[in-house]
C-alpha cells in the first residue's frame, strides 16, 4: 500500500527524548513550560481556527507563520486520506529544509474527521507518521459543530499542557 510517506532518515524530526522520567511514558516537553506555538493547516477545513480559539496560539491559516507570529510550528490536518497525504507532504518540506528557515516543526495535530475509530489502512498511516514526529489527535467534538468550543476535550490533555491551555 502506499502511504505517501517515505520510509528512513526522517526519524530525525522526532525531538530528543533526553529529559525525561524513566517511569514516565510523556514526552519531556508535554511537562515544560507552554510556548507559544502557530497553528498551520495542511488543507482547507483542517480545523485550525477552532483548535486556536480553544487551545490558544496564533491561527496561521493555511499559511507560514508571517513576521511577529511564534516560529514554533504545529501542523494541522484531518485523518481522512486527503489530509494525511498533505500532511505527509508538509512535514516532507521540512524535512527536505524547505521551510523559511525562522520557524520549527514542533508536532503535528490530528483533528478526527469522523467520531470513532480510524479505518486500519489510516490507522496505519498515522503510525508511521507517529515513527518520525509527535503527534497529538484531536477526537470528533459534536459540540464544536455547534460553535460550543468550551475547554479541551479530555482526551487531549497532553495536548492543552503543550499548548498552555487550562483543562
Amino acid at each position: 500500500m502506499h502511504t505517501g510517506m517515505r520510509q528512513g532518515p526522517e526519524i530525525w524530526l522526532r525531538p530528543p527524548v533526553t529529559g525525561t522520567d524513566p517511569g514516565s511514558a510523556e514526552p519531556a516537553h508535554d511537562r515544560a513550560a507552554a510556548r507559544r506555538f502557530s497553528w498551520v493547516g495542511t488543507h482547507g477545513g483542517a480545523g485550525v481556527s477552532t483548535l486556536a480559539a480553544v487551545y490558544g496560539g496564533h491561527d496561521s491559516g493555511r499559511a507560514w507563520p508571517g513576521a511577529g507570529a511564534p516560529p514554533s510550528v504545529l501542523l494541522v490536518a484531518r485523518t481522512h486520506a486527503a489530509g494525511l497525504d498533505t500532511l505527509a507532504g508538509a512535514v516532507e518540506v521540512f524535512r527536505r529544509g524547505q521551510a523559511p528557515p525562522e520557524l520549527d516543526l514542533d508536532a503535528v495535530v490530528l483533528v478526527a474527521d469522523a467520531p470513532g475509530r480510524l479505518p486500519r489502512p489510516l490507522a496505519q498511516r498515522v503510525k508511521a507518521l507517529e515513527s518520525v514526529i509527535d503527534v497529538y489527535r484531536v477526537p470528533w467534538v459534536p459540540a464544536w459543530r455547534l460553535g460550543e468550543l468550551g475547554r479541551p476535550p479530555r482526551e487531549t490533555e497532553a495536548l492543552a499542557r503543550l499548548t498552555g491551555a487550562v483543562r
